[in-house]
């Protein structure tokens, strides 16, 4: 059987408490279905319910939870509803090999869709919570803020306008527990937090184990080879460091149809992950912790292919010397991802302290192969050539840095009420932002506008000199939490924080938030908080232009910088922050120790939202014509605060363990999230009102609205039997519109998903107590999405890349091995 004795979360303190059975079996319901928790909380329960005269007391060490400041922190009686979701069981057996698919398929309230056809969006999976965007999710590492990604989504279904935090530069092994807070916490840990906080804490177990896993689709290829490492050594007498490495390959898919030369389906990924996690005492009460890791990740994805001899890409944008039955552009990309925290906690006096320097850096840089410059090839045909242009650019890219210095500091006072913990802290943080050119021949227009020949690479245009970024701001902060019980049935919680910015100026969040002890086996909770996000630095400076197909029709786009040129001809006013209000209410319910319930409804509101504006051109907006023009592109956009939303939803969990006969076990567990957001408002500049539409046109909304599907279940069963397991999970995805290029304007219906269920299957067999090899699949029954008009599709396809996914049933195998 599994051993659970070593999978403890990260200890954080030697400090002790008392943990009521029903409360600890209604949080660890969040596990979904992990058998530890399970065991764990069947345990506890009949321990503490043996004899009412004896009361006996289970202690347990403290840990850290998401959105407590609690100096004696556990996972009970939380006034807000986190997930705490462990990963071993994952890393060693799952049929995902990436951080980022894994919560897909396991946390309802999380969200990511591999994109394909998407540039940069479809090199690195961006993720988000609640149906909202990606950049509305505060990630963290091990309690510490984690840096986002240099990229600015442009094309997909999901995250559109939007920058995110890399899950998959973090390997599956390395990782102990993943927290996700569902609860808005701007007020405790600054911009982001307005659907949610991920925390992502980091293993520190002695011993080492090793995981290989390979996998591929049904259809034959995206296979993907897997080998992972960890070990944790230990150092002097309390010491510990472990270290991590991971080699990851994951083979290009393609769905497309026969004929078509597109490459429809999973980019082409090679990682290569290193991460270290170390705590050193240096003291009784004091400790020296670090946290290094580093990825170097290639890329590649498929553009959409140009036509030969005899099309219209003849010499526009191809050259029949080159390609004469016509190509498609491979975009390549190279990922740099570096992450450090150093930090040391004391105890000083009665006050736990803990002050830590983070470091983190993402870059991008792109390089394009089995292209050309159609219009240095034209030029060439002109002057007598072959016609023929280099067939590989280097095109640019871009990065970011980000710098965060903290200081935290926090006390319970088990004397004042019930118990009162104080918490206060101050955070600095510097961001840098920079786009770097390509080299000449990735953007020039070699033989004139309107010559013949498109400028730049084919399938991305590089980066020009005049799109080059050096930009830099700062941030502080400072905030305070408290935390009491009232009585002992009434806990409560109140925070806040205030921030200022060097470039928009500040900003004052709060968050109050409450639990009430109805009985041993009933909770209800509920918050109230406001919340801010502040423009990233990608969105205000990001500037580059791109070809896009609109209905198979090739068109260059201008994606302009706030504050310049273009923007403000446009009239775009300068970027300032979103803001937020948001509630939840619900209650966690444990009727019996092998069952329990957790319910939760919310909203969230938010004013002034950052989107990424619908296309203007010389017909819809005669006043960029003239600019548009001297350009050489069609259409531009830029980010604008133009929009305020409300989501409204619920998440619901339920977990069930049942012992059979012969020693054979069965957990299950449902967990089930609907959320819907609406565009309550439209707020155009004043140089550009009238044209509502165009700013946020119909499937710009539906973006907003219907990017991720509005609800999703998992539904799981875990059965075990001797040295066997059987899991089987069923996935639901609900319905999901978006818009089409036409529009229902001009008679073309939106694009529908009707609502998809899939299913994932494994059987682990238990060789001895640290060898496992498990067998199984995901998607079983091969569900695709809903078919469309491949003309009306953003990545020009017969289904974009939603719900699921569009690449159908996939089979892994996994072998663990403890050492």
């Amino acid at each position: 059987m599994f051993d659970c004795t070593d999978r403890n979360h990260s200890r954080t303190s030697n400090k002790k408490e008392v943990l009521m059975p029903t409360l600890r079996n209604a949080v660890l319901l969040a596990l979904y279905g992990a058998a530890c928790a399970t065991t764990t909380t069947q345990a506890l329960a009949q321990t503490t319910q043996d004899t009412k005269a004896e009361k006996p007391k289970i202690e347990v060490e403290s840990i850290v939870v998401v959105g407590s400041r609690r100096a004696n922190a556990s996972t009970t009686d939380t006034a807000v509803p986190v997930d705490i979701l462990p990963m071993a069981k994952q890393a060693e057996q799952g049929g995902q090999f990436d951080l980022a698919q894994t919560l897909q398929f396991v946390s309802p309230s999380f969200n990511s869709t591999r994109q394909t056809g998407a540039d940069g969006a479809d090199l690195i999976d961006s993720a988000a919570l609640r149906g909202l965007g990606s950049d509305q999710t505060l990630v963290l590492m091990n309690g510490k803020r984690r840096h986002t990604v240099a990229l600015v989504n442009l094309f997909g279904a999901r995250n559109r306008g939007n920058t995110g935090t890399d899950l998959n530069a973090i390997p599956m092994l390395a990782i102990d527990t993943v927290q996700v807070l569902r609860d808005g916490a701007a007020a405790q840990y600054g911009s982001d937090a307005i659907a949610g906080v991920i925390d992502i804490s980091l293993k520190k177990r002695l011993g080492c184990e090793a995981v290989l896993g390979a996998g591929q689709y049904s259809a034959g290829d995206g296979k993907n080879y897997l080998g992972s490492a960890y070990c944790g050594f230990k150092v002097g007498e309390r010491g510990v460091i472990a270290i991590t490495g991971e080699y990851l390959d994951r083979g290009r898919s393609n769905r497309a149809e026969a004929g078509n030369p597109r490459i429809i389906g999973d980019t082409a990924v090679e990682n290569g992950t290193l991460y270290v996690n170390g705590d050193l005492p240096t003291g009784a009460d004091s400790s020296f912790y670090f946290t290094l890791g580093g990825q170097k990740r290639e890329a590649s994805s498929g553009a959409f292919a140009r036509g030969g001899v005899g099309s219209d890409d003849i010499p526009s944008r191809n050259s029949a010397a080159m390609y004469p039955n016509g190509f498609v552009p491979f975009i390549n990309g190279d990922v740099d991802d570096r992450y450090l925290t150093v930090g040391h906690r004391a105890v000083l006096g009665e006050w736990n302290t803990d002050i830590s320097q983070t470091y983190g850096y993402n870059k991008l840089r792109y390089n394009i192969t089995n292209t050309l410059n159609a219009s240095i090839a034209n030029l060439d045909l002109q002057a007598g050539g072959r016609g023929i242009s280099a067939s590989s650019f280097d095109a640019g890219g871009f990065s970011f840095e980000q710098m965060t210095t903290n200081l935290d500091i926090n006390r319970f006072f088990p004397g004042v009420l019930g118990g009162l913990n104080a918490a206060f802290g101050a955070e600095y943080r510097r961001e840098n932002y920079k786009i770097f050119a390509g080299e000449r021949g990735s953007y020039i227009d070699a033989d004139g506008v309107g010559a013949g020949g498109n400028a730049g690479s084919q399938g991305f245009p590089g980066f020009q000199p005049g799109d080059e970024t050096d930009k830099n701001r700062n941030s502080w902060a400072a905030y305070a939490d408290f935390e009491a019980d009232l009585t002992k049935q009434f806990k409560a919680q109140a925070a806040a924080r205030y921030e200022r910015y060097s470039d928009f100026g500040s900003t004052l969040t709060g968050k109050l938030a409450g639990a009430y002890r109805v009985d041993p086996q009933l909770l209800l909770r509920g918050s109230v908080s406001t919340g801010f996000r502040a423009p990233s630095l990608q969105q205000v400076f990001f500037s580059s232009t791109f070809t896009d197909f609109i209905s198979g029709v090739p068109l260059d786009v201008v994606l302009a910088p706030n504050g310049g040129a273009v923007a403000n001809a446009a009239g775009i006013p300068k970027l300032k922050e979103e803001k937020s209000k948001s509630a939840t209410l619900g209650f966690t319910w444990a009727p019996s120790p092998a069952t329990a319930v957790t319910a939760d409804l919310y909203r969230i509101n938010i004013d002034d939202r950052i989107v990424l504006s619908g296309r203007f051109d010389a017909d819809n907006f005669p006043a960029l014509g003239a600019t548009l023009a001297a350009l050489g592109v069609g259409q531009a956009q830029f980010f604008v605060n133009s929009v305020n939303t409300k989501t409204t939803g619920v998440d619901l969990t339920v977990s069930h363990r049942m012992d059979l006969q012969g020693g054979r076990k069965l957990n299950t567990f449902l967990a089930v999230n609907y959320s819907k957001t609406e565009v309550t408002g439209i707020k155009a500049p004043s140089t550009l009102a009238g044209f509502e539409d165009v700013l946020l046109s119909e499937r710009e909304r539906l973006f907003i609205e219907q990017g991720g599907p509005r609800a999703k279940a998992t539904l799981g069963f875990d059965y075990r039997a001797g040295a066997w397991t059987t899991d089987l999970k069923v996935i639901h995805f609900g319905s999901q519109t978006l818009g089409t290029f036409s529009g229902t304007a001009n008679g073309v219906p939106n694009a529908r998903y009707e609502p998809k269920t899939s299913a994932d299957l494994s059987f682990t067999y238990a060789i001895d107590r640290n060898t496992k090899v498990t067998v199984g699949g995901t998607n079983i029954f091969n569900v695709k999405p809903t078919k469309q008009d491949p003309n009306e599709t953003d990545n020009g396809f017969i289904y974009d890349s939603v719900q699921f996914g569009l690449n159908g049933a996939a089979y892994f195998l996994r072998l663990w091995k403890k050492f």
